[in-house]
């Protein structure tokens, strides 16, 4: 009976050292949510504005680019998965796994050649531990993504598609989580390349777009912001992700810390328990003994 006290007390310690650990990774969690929160918003108008301004020189002079042209030379497709560094956040990189994997089997159903490219450690090890091989992998800032990375993709990215090499791709896809509120994250998949800019019905709010005249001319405009455009797509995706993988980890670290609390519950009755039949034993003893000196 001893023996099972002592385990008991040692579990219930090692469970109280978790439960610290998993409330010190929640509130870390809760207080960077934020901050992440409050740069998805900041990055927005820009994003916005720099669609718009793209959206414009596309529709309004007719420009040929091949940004915007379906590339029919090669049948190679980039996919850059977002995922986490760290695990602890629920299902947060499996859902992304997850979605990138069935865009691949849709591509390769189509006759197309997948190329992947993996930001977050989870990413980089799913493949690697599958022997699949892996263009270019970031890692270290998943859930503080820094917008130099997001240029250090773009570029390999844009590098790849304009290539008229063996490497070249033909679209590029990036499979991210978007986050709608702290109880609602999606894992999402959206084609960055070739663009796909569709003339729209302005807002109720928004002005008519006006006719434009470009200077020096509108594909030179274009080779200017389109790279721009790639990076702050990217760094958009990047920081909804972190986003969701902050929201994520909270809500798990939450749930295991509670599960922690019902194991000591447990482990503390059992140990209890034993301790009573302890007791019980050795007063039952104590009356047997005297039982037989009385009987001698």
């Amino acid at each position: 009976m001893g023996g099972q006290q002592r385990v008991y007390r040692q579990r219930i310690r090692s469970t109280q050292s978790l439960k610290k650990i998993f409330r010190a990774m929640e509130l870390i969690a809760a207080s960077r949510i934020g901050k992440a929160r409050d740069r998805v918003t900041a990055a927005a108008p820009y994003a916005h504005a720099i669609t718009r301004a793209i959206s414009a020189v596309a529709v309004h002079s007719k420009v040929d680019h091949p940004l915007t042209n379906e590339r029919t030379d090669t049948d190679r497709v980039a996919v850059l998965v977002i995922s986490a560094d760290r695990g602890m956040a629920g299902a947060y990189s499996a859902n992304a796994l997850r979605e990138a994997e069935r865009l691949t089997e849709r591509l390769k159903n189509e006759g197309k050649s997948v190329v992947s490219y993996a930001l977050g450690r989870r990413a980089a090890s799913y493949y690697s531990f599958r022997k699949r091989e892996v263009a270019s992998s970031w890692q270290g800032e998943s859930d503080s993504p820094q917008f130099g990375t997001a240029q250090e993709i773009a570029r390999a990215l844009y590098k790849a598609y304009v290539s008229d090499g063996e490497d070249a791709i033909s679209e590029v896809h990036v499979v991210y989580t978007h986050f709608t509120s702290m109880v609602s994250q999606e894992a999402r998949v959206i084609r960055l390349l070739p663009l796909e800019v569709v003339e729209g019905v302005a807002e109720p709010d928004e002005d008519v777009e006006p006719l434009y005249d470009f200077e020096p001319g509108a594909e030179e405009v274009l080779d200017s912001l389109l790279p721009r455009y790639i990076e702050s797509r990217i760094y958009a995706c990047m920081l909804l992700s972190a986003a969701s993988e902050l929201a994520n980890r909270q809500r798990a670290m939450n749930t295991a810390v509670s599960n922690a609390e019902d194991i000591i519950r447990q482990y503390t009755r059992l140990a209890n328990s034993a301790r009573q039949a302890e007791i019980t034993q050795e007063i039952s003893e104590i009356v047997s003994g005297a039982d037989a000196l009385a009987a001698s």
